[in-house]
């Protein structure tokens, strides 16, 4: 494994704090559908569609981790370092920021 692989493993363990439970659970909700941008026609949000990937992810021992899957690591932690800081004032407890972030493995309340 080289240490660009072990950063964006680490990078990625920082950005996802969302448990394979909770995110399969979380993605299960109207919440969850609701909430994202839809791309080329398709009825399920790019941020959902992470979230599936994650859920993979996570699932796997990191041995068996794809170029894929490491590229879409990186792209977690960038959406997640660059969604956080467009946080809301208020309680965002039930928001569309809140839940784009958990849709890709983050929850800004944990």
């Amino acid at each position: 494994m080289s240490d660009d692989e072990q950063q964006t493993r680490d990078d990625f363990a920082d950005a996802v704090n969302m448990t394979v439970s909770e995110l399969r659970h979380w993605l299960d909700t109207d919440e969850s559908k609701s909430v994202g941008q839809k791309t080329g026609g398709s009825t399920e949000s790019t941020g959902h569609e992470s979230g599936r990937h994650i859920v993979r992810i996570l699932e796997k021992k990191q041995g068996e981790y794809s170029d894929a899957d490491h590229a879409h690591m990186r792209k977690v932690v960038g959406y997640v370092a660059r969604h956080a800081k467009q946080r809301p004032h208020g309680d965002v407890h039930d928001t569309p920021w809140r839940w784009s972030l958990m849709n890709w493995g983050h929850d800004p309340e944990k």
